[in-house]
């Protein structure tokens, strides 16, 4: 028992919990499917715990990595229903977003939000290249870059050899870089991007859009089928621009515009009637001066843990 009554194994799973929810987050990308895979990784282990009592199991000398094994294996199970959801699936895909500032979204906890905050590797961006990548892939990437797994450690979660862990490890590396270079804008350089973009759409200034886009951006809209979005990305800088003060104009009159962090970037958070209608996350070109893409996430099902903040701006 802990200090508190709390079942030893319940608080062996509750003190690996936040760990256990960004590694299930970054393989899979939703909230929703991170918690599920939370919900069979602690029936997993309480059964196992069970067993070790009854003499039927050998006691689990480094729980930690126990969890991860059983969390990372029924990601990548999961993986396989997660795709052909995803062929039915209207319009693009983005991931749900994850508020990564505040009070926690319920069932998240605090400190898997900072475990998401602290890797760069889980911005919507990220997560957009991350999806491109088989799933052993991703999931080698996702220990070894993301949460500094060895590839020996990483071979054992997986059930595969050191060897083939480095091999897949060099083949998602080389894909993620060569659609994403690392590099880093500062925050406070975000927030002035961030607002800068949003008063040019909200005011309708198409020529401060066209200065702030980069020639080559691009808007991803995620509707789901459910809400307003656009059924393919969209590319270019003059339709990008467009498409964005389109969208504002039919909306400003009952928008409320919260700027919050989302996946560990400055983001906007649109609310109409207290309710969540959209989340935009910009990405910057390294330089940060220009947004070369935006991501906009209307559909209700990866809105609806969202609650508004503090004061509200109105659009």
């Amino acid at each position: 028992m802990a200090d508190d009554g709390t079942p030893a194994a319940t608080q062996v799973f509750l003190d690996h919990r936040e760990l256990l929810f960004a590694v299930a987050y970054s393989m899979l990308g939703t909230v929703s499917d991170a918690e599920d895979v939370l919900q069979e990784t602690w029936l997993s282990w309480a059964a196992r715990t069970d067993a070790e009592k009854a003499g039927q199991a050998p006691h689990v000398e480094h729980p930690r990595a126990y969890l991860v094994r059983i969390t990372v294996r029924q990601a990548l199970g999961r993986r396989a229903r997660i795709a052909r959801q995803r062929e039915t699936y209207v319009g693009p895909w983005l991931p749900e977003p994850l508020l990564t500032d505040g009070p926690p979204s319920e069932g998240t906890g605090e400190d898997a939000a900072e475990h998401v905050l602290r890797a760069e590797s889980v911005s919507l961006a990220m997560l957009v290249v991350l999806e491109t990548l088989t799933p052993l892939e991703r999931a080698v990437f996702v220990l070894h870059d993301v949460f500094g797994y060895a590839h020996t450690e990483t071979a054992d979660i997986l059930g595969r050899s050191p060897a083939a862990v480095r091999q897949l490890a060099h083949r998602a590396r080389a894909h993620v870089r060569a659609r994403r270079p690392r590099y880093r804008v500062h925050p406070r350089v975000r927030r002035q991007a961030v607002e800068r973009f949003v008063a040019a759409a909200l005011g309708g200034d198409l020529g401060a859009l066209l200065e702030i886009l980069a020639s080559r951006a691009a808007l991803w809209t995620d509707g789901g089928g459910k809400g307003q979005a656009a059924p393919r990305p969209i590319q270019g800088r003059d339709k990008v621009a467009r498409a964005v003060t389109g969208f504002a104009a039919r909306s400003a009159a009952a928008l409320e515009i919260q700027h919050r962090d989302v996946n560990g970037d400055a983001a906007v958070v649109v609310f109409a009637d207290g309710s969540p209608r959209a989340v935009m996350v910009l990405d910057l070109a390294p330089d940060g001066e220009q947004v070369r893409d935006v991501y906009l996430v209307t559909n209700p099902d990866k809105l609806s843990a969202l609650e508004p903040d503090g004061p509200r701006a109105r659009g």
